[in-house]
């Protein structure tokens, strides 16, 4: 199903470039610091992992964009790197740290203020602080976030086929269930199906029966009966951007309560998507979904049975990431969002229901990646 994808082109990567320096300007951010992860990618398309050594990219406001590369490392580097001559490499006696003060000073940048993307390691800002002692230090998150939260049309194509891959990898994985399989088998048929739709990262957890109350999965080995509730939720990247999608249902023929509780979930789901509307805040979908499951006599609030999590996180090239449908999220809600929509019904010592799927904010209001479950017999 990969096959003919349209990756993110260059000129898309330029245009994120200079949305971050307008952002930049926006919050008198003078450059930001980027090790190797997402925000590397999303930039650039530069693929590099991490290690003990740095290997890092500066944006500056104003000039071109560094990189710093351990010496040994260069000729690699330079195979990889698309965008940015500017490449400072260091022998390893000596400071990468300094080099990154040297590339910041060559761009005016010798008292301002440097944004640290998120997810950069202690170790690198620490370094970085005491070469440059005369710089300020803040998040970078305004100006990656400010980018990365909204949308193009080329990510919703490349996420929208992530999240067609997952469900035909989805229904090839519940075909194979037999009696007796463990959740690594079941694990393992859904990994071979991703690899097979030409997705080979892809996978899931699966839980069985009672352990479906555990909304992320239980460390006791399980094995599927008859009439147990199947819980499956993971995904797969395309291009980098990522699906994440949950079907719940039972292996045989639902019980009254089982159906009933699945219904709920369902009512609770479609009550998040109804309120994520354009203009209104994050919270408001968490409130929608939560007041249904509490109106049924659950929770309330976190309590548990009921819905212990939000209902929902920001999708796009991290699994999760910027903004939330979180009690207390005031965001605004707006075009190019992506989000989950998942309340989950847990009941310990019984069993949970998910029901998860992936929607983008158009002009006109949310809109699902795909297809919702039906029932609890019909989850595809």
């Amino acid at each position: 199903m990969t096959d003919g994808v349209t990756p993110i082109s260059a000129n898309e990567r330029l245009a994120r470039i200079e949305k971050a320096r307008k952002l930049m300007r926006d919050n008198r951010i003078d450059a930001i610091y980027i090790e190797p992860g997402t925000s590397m990618l999303y930039y650039t398309g530069m693929r590099w992992g991490t290690s003990e050594r740095m290997f890092a990219m500066v944006i500056p406001a104003k000039g071109d964009i560094a990189w710093v590369c351990p010496k040994f490392e260069e000729e690699r580097a330079r195979e990889l790197i698309t965008m940015g001559h500017d490449i400072r490499t260091w022998e390893e006696d000596a400071s990468p740290y300094k080099r990154v003060a040297e590339i910041l000073s060559d761009r005016g940048v010798r008292a301002g203020t440097v944004g640290i993307e998120e997810r950069v390691r202690f170790f690198l800002y620490d370094g970085i602080r005491q070469a440059a002692p005369a710089l300020k230090f803040v998040s970078a998150t305004p100006v990656t976030a400010g980018c990365r939260i909204f949308k193009s049309p080329a990510e919703i194509a490349l996420m929208q086929l992530a999240n067609d891959i997952t469900i035909e990898a989805y229904k090839a994985t519940r075909a194979s269930m037999t009696e007796g399989m463990t959740q690594g088998e079941f694990a393992g048929n859904c990994a071979a199906a991703f690899r097979a739709l030409g997705a080979p990262g892809g996978g899931i957890f699966v839980s069985f029966g009672k352990y479906t109350a555990f909304p992320h999965g239980s460390s006791t080995p399980q094995q599927l009966k008859e009439g147990d509730v199947v819980l499956m939720d993971g995904g797969c990247a395309v291009e980098g951007y990522q699906s994440d999608i949950t079907r719940t249902f039972v292996f045989g023929k639902p019980t009254d309560r089982q159906r009933k509780i699945w219904d709920l979930e369902k009512k609770a789901q479609d009550a998040a998507f109804a309120a994520a509307k354009v203009g209104a805040p994050c919270e408001s979908v968490d409130a929608a979904a939560r007041k249904v499951i509490t109106d049924a006599g659950f929770g309330p609030d976190y309590k548990v049975p009921g819905l212990p999590h939000r209902t929902g996180h920001g999708i796009g090239m991290d699994g999760h990431e910027w903004t939330n449908f979180v009690r207390g999220n005031k965001t605004s809600i707006q075009p190019g969002m992506c989000f989950s929509d998942e309340p989950t019904i847990v009941i310990y010592g019984e069993f949970g229901i998910r029901l998860e799927d992936c929607l983008y904010i158009t002009e006109n209001g949310p809109k699902f990646f795909t297809k919702q479950s039906e029932s609890i017999d019909k989850p595809f």
